[in-house]
This record gives structure tokens, sequence and C-alpha cells, in this order.
């Protein structure tokens, strides 16, 4: 298939679960797949799964939480491609434990990588994307960008300011040629969610590959509707959460 032939597409924490199932199916549909994460050599592993299939796939580190370090990956990309057409913000932490016992620097390490760190690349990718034909902004949010649960108000914080700003950032945008979207998922097999929800059969979970589905059909759809907002929920979980 070669839907995104000549394209390029960028995938944070694209090493493992969601981020690598994301960066195989746009790298199988033709797209130039940069998969970008803290771990070099776990990153050379999924690039090469990922070429090793056929795709075309570039891994280049990065560290969300730190601003210079996510210049220099938009500056990397620029000098390498002098364009960029997906974004999927997709790296993320989490952190789980009471209000009343979750300190400061673990409320700011969740804001610094799933909220600042996405605002930043957004913010220094967009003259890229806008020299694409056609541009696509995906952030990877959660149940939780809506929701809130109990032990996870760091995190639900951060992902409903992820949230916020992806609203702010769709109507600056609308319009143009660059479209933004935000993929709600509910818990996925990926070891994040294993480890803080340890309590969900795993054979319940939405597997990864739906997620990079999703994806596919925002990137390849045509036509004159257009669908900003995605909301997956757990077949055996409670519907219609808002």
């Amino acid at each position: 298939m070669d839907e995104l032939n000549g394209k390029v597409a960028l995938v944070t924490g694209g090493s493992k679960g969601i981020g690598f199932e994301i960066g195989r199916v746009l790298a199988s549909l033709g797209a130039t797949v940069v998969i970008a994460a803290r771990d070099k050599e776990r990153l050379e592993k999924a690039a090469d799964v990922i070429a090793g299939s056929g795709g075309k796939a570039a891994f280049m580190c990065v560290d969300m939480g730190e601003e210079e370090s996510i210049k220099s990956l938009v500056n990397t990309i620029k000098e390498r491609f002098g364009v960029l057409d997906i974004l999927v913000n997709n790296a993320g932490i989490t952190h789980s434990d009471l209000l009343k016992d979750t300190t400061t620097d673990d409320f700011d390490r969740c804001m610094r990588i799933n909220a600042r760190g996405p605002f930043i690349l957004c913010r220094e990718a967009l003259e890229l994307l806008q020299k694409a034909e056609r541009g696509y902004i995906i952030n990877i949010g959660s149940i939780i960008s809506i929701k809130g649960y109990p032990k996870q108000s760091a995190y639900t914080a951060s992902k409903h300011a992820l949230r916020g700003m992806t609203l702010s950032l769709a109507e600056e945008l609308n319009k143009t040629s660059v479209s933004v979207h935000m993929i709600c998922p509910g818990g996925v097999d990926t070891d994040m969610v294993g480890d803080v929800r340890p309590d969900i059969n795993k054979d319940e979970l939405i597997q990864p590959q739906e997620i990079a589905e999703i994806v596919r059909f925002i990137v390849t759809r045509k036509g004159k509707g257009l669908i900003d907002d995605f909301r997956i929920r757990r077949a055996t979980s409670s519907p219609w959460f808002a």
C-alpha cells in the first residue's frame, strides 16, 4: 500500500506499545516514519522491525521533558526531510497515588512530559506541518482526558491539559491545511497500564493495534466530513463515557 508514499511522520514514544504500532502502520502505508523516544537501543530495535517488514523507518532520541531536546528533534527532521506531514504525540508517563501523597515533583513530571512536551513539539513542528499539502496532528490522550479516577490526580490533570490544548489548537488551525485530532482510549494493553491497573484482566484490554488502526483511518480517509475526537472504551466497560 502506498497511500502515504512520500509522506513523513513523527511518532513520539515510538519504541514500544501504541507508538510502535502506529509507526508500523504508517510505514506499511508508505510513509517514512521517524520514531522518537529516550532509549536508543529500544528505538533501534523497533526501527529494525519496521524496516524488516518493508517499511521506511528512522529513529531519533528525544527527552520530551526537555525543551532543547524537542527543538533539536524538530531541527533534525527539518534538515533531513524538509517537511513533516504527520505528528503523533504519543509519549507519556503516569503516576498513581492519592492526591495527599502525591508530591509536587510527581505532579510537575506528569505535566512536563504529558502536556508541556506536546505543547512545545506542536509549536516547533507547526512550520514544517504547514509546508505539507495536508498535515495532521494526532494527540494520544486517555479516558482520563475526560474522566477522573482515584489515585490519578497528577496524570488526570496532565491529560486534561493536553485535551484543552488540542481543542484550542484545532480552532487556531481550522480551515488551514493542518487538522488536529485526539484519540482517547480506555485501558490499552501496554506496560504502563499493566503497572497502574493490574486489576484489569489483560484479555479485556484494548490492543495497541486498534489505536494504530484509528490513526490509519484519520490519515487515509477521504471525503468532506472530519472527525476530531475519538473515544474508545474497553468492550467490557460502561458505554458512553463522558
